[in-house]
C-alpha cells in the first residue's frame, strides 16, 4: 500500500486537474507547432506554401467551432431582427435574385459562347438531358423545382471554379498533384512484397496495391473522425441550399469519398423508413459517383486526377437534383425537418487497428476488381470474335461491340461536346463504360491520352489513334460513375442485405435511378465541354528547332501541323506564310517535321 501511494496520488491529481492539464498540453503542443511554423516560413516561405494553406484552414475552422461555442447564441439573438425582416421580404426578394442571376447567366454564356461556338453544342446537350430525365419523370407535377435549381446551380458553379477560375485551377491542380504524390508511397509497399519487376510489368501489382493503400487511408480517417466531419459539412450544403431530407442529403455527401455500397451504410438505420423516393436518391448518388479508392486506380492510369476529384464532387449537387426530377416526393418523409443525422464512429479501439481493417477489407474489392476484369475482357473478347463471324457472312469487315456502341452512342458523345471526329471514340468508351464497367472504359481512355502525349499522329490509316484534349476532359466526366448494368446486381445486393424487409421497394426503383445515374456523369461531361479551355500551344517557331526534334511528343505534332499549313509551293518554290514566313529554320524544321510524319508538304 505504502508503495502504491505515490502513484495513487498522482492520479488522484490528474483527474482533479483533468482539464487544466489538458489546457496546459494543449498550450505547450500549439506553441512547439508555431515555434517549427515560423521557422519553417522563415527559412523558405515557397516551400512552406502546403504548410501555410493547411495551417490557415485548421486555424479558420478552430476559431469558428469556438466562436459558434461561446457567441454563437449571442449572435443569432443580434440577428434575429434582421432574419424576420428577411423572412418577410424573401417572397418577393427570391423572385428578384432568380430574374438577376438567370440574366447573368444568359448574359455570360452568350458573350463567352459566342467566342467558342463549339460550345453551343454543350450547352444544347445539357439542356436536352434534363428536359429528357424529366419526360422520364415519375410523377411530372411534383417536381420540387426548387432542387432541381439548386443541384444544377451549385454543379455550375462549382464547375465554373474549377475549370475556369485562375485559383480554382491551380488549387485543383496542386491537389490533383499532391495526391499523385501521395498514391506514389504506394510502391514501397508493393515493391517490398512483389518485387520491382512485377510491379513494373504487370498491371495487376502496379495498380491494384493503390487500392489496398487508399482503403487504409480511408479507414484511419474514419476513425479519427475526419470524412464524417467532411461528409456533415457537405451534406448540410446541400439540405439547406435544396431542401432535401438529411437522410438522402447524408448518402449521397458520402458518395463522394466511399462507394455505392458504404455510402448507405452511414444512414443504415434510417434505410427501413426511408420513402421511395429517398430511396431512388441514394441509389442515384452511388451510380453517379466513383469511390475514392478506385479513384486511385484511375489516377494511376494517368488520367487527370484534379478531373476526377471535380467530376466527383459536381455529381453529388446533380444527382440529388436528377433524382428529384425523376423520382419527386410523394410521401410524407419522416426525417423532413429534421436538423440532422448522427453519423457514428468505427468500432476500432486505435488508429492501428484501424489501419489493419482498412487495409483487410481492400482484399475483397482488389478480388473483384481483378475478377470482373479477367471475366469482362474475356466475354467482350469473345462477343466480338462472334460479331466479326457474323460480319464476315456478309462481308462486313471489323465488325466489334466498339464499332457498334461508336454508331449508337455517336450523336449522344457529340451532343456533349466531343467533335464529329473524336464522337465514334467517345460513344466507343461510353458503351464500354454502360454495357461492362468505367474500369474497363478508363484504360482505354489512358491509351488514348498516352498516345497523344507521346505525340504520335492522330491518324494512322482509317484508325484514330488519339482524341483530342477536350474530348478527353468530356469523356474523363462521362465515365466518371459506376452506373452500369453489372452495378444493378451491386446496389440491389448491398442495400437489401441492409434491409431485406424493403427488398422488392429497392428493384422497382434501380432501373430509374441507372438510368438518371448514367444521365448526371452525362451532364457533368456537358458543363466540362461548355467550361473548357484549350491549352495554348505556345511559339511555334523557337520550338521546333533541331534539338527538340530526338523524340515526339503533342507540342510537336501541333507545331508540325501548323508549319505543314503555313508551307506553299509556287512556282517549284517553297515558302511559308504566317508565323514561318521568313524564318531561316523554316525548310530544315520541315523536313524533320516529315522525319516524323506524314504530310503532302512531304512529298515537295
Amino acid at each position: 500500500r505504502k508503495a502504491l501511494q505515490p502513484a495513487s496520488k498522482a492520479k488522484y491529481f490528474c483527474k482533479a486537474h483533468a482539464k487544466v492539464l489538458r489546457r496546459v498540453a494543449l498550450g505547450l503542443l500549439g506553441v512547439a507547432y508555431l515555434c517549427y511554423f515560423i521557422a519553417a516560413c522563415w527559412l523558405n516561405f515557397q516551400r512552406a506554401l502546403a504548410l501555410v494553406v493547411i495551417t490557415a484552414v485548421v486555424v479558420f475552422f478552430i476559431c469558428w467551432s469556438l466562436f459558434k461555442k461561446h457567441c454563437g447564441a449571442k449572435v443569432l439573438l443580434l440577428l434575429n431582427p434582421i432574419w424576420k425582416c428577411f423572412q418577410k421580404c424573401w417572397p418577393w426578394l427570391k423572385w428578384l435574385l432568380l430574374v438577376a442571376h438567370l440574366g447573368g447567366l444568359i448574359a455570360w454564356l452568350a458573350l463567352d459562347i459566342s467566342k467558342k461556338l463549339e460550345q453551343l453544342v454543350s450547352l444544347a446537350g445539357f439542356c436536352f438531358l434534363v428536359l429528357f430525365l424529366f419526360a422520364c419523370s415519375k410523377h411530372h407535377g411534383a417536381v420540387s423545382w426548387r432542387a432541381v435549381f439548386w443541384g444544377l446551380g451549385l454543379e455550375f458553379l462549382f464547375g465554373l471554379f474549377v475549370l475556369r477560375t485562375t485559383p480554382g485551377v491551380q488549387a485543383f491542380r496542386w491537389l490533383g498533384d499532391q495526391i499523385q504524390f501521395f498514391l506514389s508511397y504506394t510502391t514501397a509497399g508493393s515493391s517490398f512484397v512483389f518485387g520491382n519487376t512485377l510491379i513494373e510489368e504487370v498491371f495487376a501489382f502496379q495498380t491494384l496495391p493503390i487500392v489496398v493503400f487508399f482503403s487504409c487511408v480511408m479507414s484511419i480517417l474514419y476513425y479519427l473522425g475526419v470524412m464524417q466531419w467532411l461528409i456533415v459539412k457537405i451534406s448540410w450544403v446541400l439540405q439547406v441550399s435544396m431542401g432535401t431530407t438529411p437522410t438522402e442529403t447524408l448518402s449521397v455527401a458520402g458518395n463522394i469519398f466511399v462507394g455505392q455500397t458504404e455510402a448507405p451504410l452511414l444512414i443504415r438505420p434510417y434505410l427501413a423508413d426511408m420513402t421511395h423516393s429517398e430511396i431512388h436518391a441514394v441509389m442515384t448518388g452511388g451510380f453517379s459517383t466513383i469511390a475514392g479508392s478506385v479513384m486511385g486506380a484511375y489516377i494511376s492510369f494517368g488520367i487527370d486526377a484534379a478531373s476526377l476529384i471535380a467530376a466527383s464532387v459536381m455529381a453529388a449537387p446533380c444527382a440529388l437534383a436528377m433524382s428529384k426530377l425523376v423520382y419527386p416526393e410523394v410521401e410524407e418523409s419522416k426525417f423532413k425537418g429534421k436538423g440532422s443525422i448522427r453519423l457514428s464512429s468505427g468500432e476500432e479501439q486505435n488508429i492501428l487497428e484501424a489501419a489493419s481493417n482498412g487495409a483487410a477489407a481492400s482484399v475483397g474489392l482488389v478480388a473483384n476488381i481483378a475478377a470482373n476484369l479477367i471475366a469482362f475482357l474475356a466475354v467482350l473478347e469473345f462477343i466480338n470474335a462472334a460479331l466479326r463471324w457474323f460480319g464476315e457472312m456478309v462481308d462486313i469487315e471489323g465488325l466489334s461491340f466498339q464499332v457498334i456502341c461508336s454508331y449508337v452512342l455517336m450523336p449522344v458523345a457529340f451532343l456533349m461536346g466531343a467533335d464529329w471526329a473524336d464522337s465514334p471514340l467517345v460513344a466507343e468508351l461510353l458503351g464500354i463504360k454502360i454495357f461492362l464497367n468505367e474500369f474497363v472504359a478508363y484504360q482505354q481512355l489512358a491509351t488514348y491520352k498516352k498516345n497523344r502525349l507521346l505525340g504520335l499522329e492522330e491518324w494512322n490509316g482509317s484508325q484514330k489513334q488519339w482524341i483530342s484534349e477536350r474530348a478527353e476532359s468530356i469523356a474523363t466526366f462521362a465515365l466518371c460513375g459506376f452506373a452500369n448494368l453489372s452495378s444493378i446486381g451491386i446496389m440491389l445486393g448491398g442495400l437489401a442485405s441492409m434491409v431485406p424487409q424493403r427488398k422488392s421497394d429497392l428493384a422497382s426503383v434501380v432501373l430509374r435511378a441507372l438510368l438518371t445515374g448514367i444521365c448526371v456523369s452525362m451532364l457533368n461531361a456537358c458543363l466540362a465541354g461548355l467550361l473548357h479551355v484549350p491549352t495554348e500551344v505556345g511559339d511555334c517557331v523557337s520550338f521546333l528547332r533541331p534539338t527538340n526534334f530526338s523524340s515526339t511528343s503533342y507540342t510537336m505534332y501541333m507545331c508540325c501541323k501548323q508549319l505543314f499549313a503555313s508551307s506553299l509551293l509556287e512556282n517549284g518554290t517553297l515558302s511559308f506564310t504566317g508565323d514561318w514566313a521568313g524564318v531561316a529554320e523554316s525548310v530544315p524544321c520541315l523536313m524533320h517535321c516529315c522525319g516524323h510524319y506524314n504530310h503532302t508538304s512531304c512529298a515537295w
